[in-house]
């Protein structure tokens, strides 16, 4: 997966955020970092988000796995991240949403981006949502 989001990442950057493959024609790709819950490195993971007003939401999918990806487990040891949209890069602070807030958000993706009906129909866990604000 490493090589797949280092290609996704360096594209996203080369082209004002756009992207192709299975991310083509998609305006809203983000690109975070943050920071390692393990190793404290910098990390750095392309994802879709979901638009909400002054903040951006993150749906920690993990493509239905059944273990969240490893960026939550960063985002809840340390909540602040680098945000890089196509126009523009800031720091964000990242906070958990609950329900019924959580699955009003994730539904409205779902609206967005069918795909994460499956992802949520694949397992068992309760996907987490964030939302990220800018931090300030």
């Amino acid at each position: 997966m490493s090589a797949f989001n280092d290609q996704v990442i360096a594209e996203f950057r080369a082209n004002g955020g756009r992207v192709g493959g299975m991310f083509e024609g998609r305006d809203n790709m983000v690109i975070i970092t943050t920071t390692g819950a393990k190793s404290g490195r910098a990390i750095t993971n392309p994802l879709v988000f979901l638009p909400d007003g002054e903040r951006i939401v993150l749906i920690a999918s993990n493509g239905g796995a059944d273990k969240h990806p490893a960026w939550y487990h960063n985002l809840v040891a340390d909540p602040e991240l680098t945000v890089e949209l196509p126009t523009e890069t800031f720091t964000g602070k990242a906070e958990l949403v609950a329900d019924p807030e959580r699955t009003a958000l994730f539904d409205r993706m779902v609206e967005l981006m069918p795909g994460f009906a499956e992802y949520r129909d694949k397992t068992s866990r309760e996907i987490p949502v964030f939302a990220v604000y800018r931090a300030g």
